[in-house]
This record gives C-alpha cells, structure tokens and sequence, in this order.
C-alpha cells in the first residue's frame, strides 16, 4: 500500500521522501528519533516519507532544523507547495508570486486572493464533481497561501474589479457571506490594494467578453491569464496583450471608485 501510494505521488513530492529519507538515515536517526527532534510522532514521519501524506510547511521548517540541513529540506518548500493547486492553475501562481503587480477583473466568483477561508472553504465544497474533505482542506490551504502577496518585499499592486452578481452569489450561507464582506473590506485598507465594484445597474460595459488576469513581471513584460472549465489560457503576444491592457482600463473606468465600492460592499453585509 505504501508503495503504491508513493508511486502514485508528484515527483516533488517522491523526491522529497526520498531526500528526507536520506538526511534522516545519514544522522543515525530512526523516524521515531526524528519526529521528537520535529516535535512530531514516528508516524508522521513515516507518512511523509512513505508519500501517504503530504508535507506541511510547518513540517518542512521543523526537518530542516532538526536535519541541520543546511537549506537542502526547505528549499522543496515553494516546490511542494505548487502542486497544492491544480496542475493548470501552478504556472500562473509562480508569474502572480513574482509579478510587480496584478489587476484581475471578475464576473462570477470573488477572486481567490481576496477570499476569505470559509467562503473558499465553502465554493470548494460545491465543486463537481465532488472534492473529498482533504482535497478541500489542501486546496483550501493553497488558496490562503496566496495571500503572502500581500506581504511580500518589494511591494506588488494589486487592482482587483468584482462584478456586482458575484458580490450578491451566496456562497456558504449568510455567516460565510458576511465573513467575506468583511475580509473583502479588510483587505481594500491595504494601501497596495484596489478594490472596486462593477455595479449591476451599469448594464452593458467592457468586461461582457468574459474575466481576466494581468500580470507584470519583474522584466516590466505584462502577460494577460485566462481560465475556464479547468482549462487556463496564458496571453503573451503584444499586440493581444495591449488589447486586453486596454479593455481593463476601460473596464475599470466603468466601474464604482474604491469608496463607493466600499460602500456597496458594506450595503451588501448591512441586507444579510
């Protein structure tokens, strides 16, 4: 069973029980040996090495201490991490972790960076077909994950625009949907973020063709990242780049400025 587990695991992930495996036997420590150095049980040592279950960050920091591994454990952190997402969503995670700023516009759903856990908890959990409770928890874990955006140095700016109907779509149930309206304000206070609402009255507006991403890269090049139906669609040609850069400017034209979106949003929890 182990070993079927481990060969049906991501080649990170087997490289990594391996390497893990390697460190622990070199030291001359049993697992159990090492999970007291980690402050973890023998098992969970067994498990990480075995593929049965995935390595936490906070697993990873406490090998790479009790290893002394001089950075060989951690460095498979941002790797391991990747794989947390669907495979079509990890490319653009890499460019949105490195990017020197992001503007998302978004017509359906409220976008991932700024959900908060129960209303992302919550979407997962309506996924079909269905998603069993650990892929929603991995998932889950994934998306807040996102959100060392926020923190990260050099600063990234982040424009986000949320159509009215999105707002309104009760994901999870009024305490989720008012836990969200309250993240969604937390988060326009960050002076690196924008955020604004497409209100439902301004009728027909640029944004009709559909929701997008763009991306500035530290080399100053903007990329444009698409997704529909678990497929993900990355722009880089120029001349389609400049008409999409262009089409969100208007669209964020149209749309409510940063405090009256504000408003809107509090109006929105007020009705719950």
């Amino acid at each position: 069973m182990g070993q079927a587990k481990k060969n049906s695991s991501s080649p990170a992930a087997q490289y990594f029980a391996e390497v893990l495996r390697m460190l622990r036997t070199k030291a001359g420590l049993s697992q159990n040996e090492l999970g007291e150095r980690m402050n973890y049980t023998g098992a969970a040592v067994s498990a990480v090495e075995t593929c049965a279950k995935p390595a936490t960050d906070e697993f990873i920091e406490a090998a790479e201490k009790a290893l002394d591994a001089g950075g060989l454990v951690a460095a498979a952190a941002k790797y391991l991490r990747l794989e947390r997402y669907p495979e079509y969503f990890q490319g653009f995670v890499q460019l949105e972790q490195e990017a020197l700023s992001v503007s998302s516009y978004c017509s359906q759903l409220i976008e991932g960076l700024l959900q908060a856990e129960s209303y992302a908890r919550a979407l997962l959990s309506c996924d079909f077909p269905p998603l069993d409770e650990a892929e929603i928890e991995q998932l889950t874990l994934a998306r807040m994950e996102r959100k060392a955006l926020f923190e990260r140095k050099p600063v990234c700016v982040i424009n986000v625009i949320l159509e009215e109907a999105a707002l309104r779509r009760r994901i999870g149930g009024v305490e989720v949907m008012h836990r969200q309206y309250e993240y969604l304000i937390e988060c326009s206070q960050r002076p690196n973020l924008v955020v604004q609402v497409m209100p439902a009255d301004r009728g027909a507006h640029a944004g009709l063709r559909g929701p997008m991403k763009l991306v500035e890269t530290p080399e100053q090049t903007t990329l444009v990242y698409t997704e529909a139906l678990g497929k993900s669609l990355l722009i880089s040609k120029p001349a389609e780049v400049g008409v999409l850069a262009r089409r969100y400017a208007m669209i964020r034209s149209q749309a409510l400025r940063p405090e009256e979106s504000v408003e809107l949003i509090e109006q929105l929890a007020g009705e719950l």
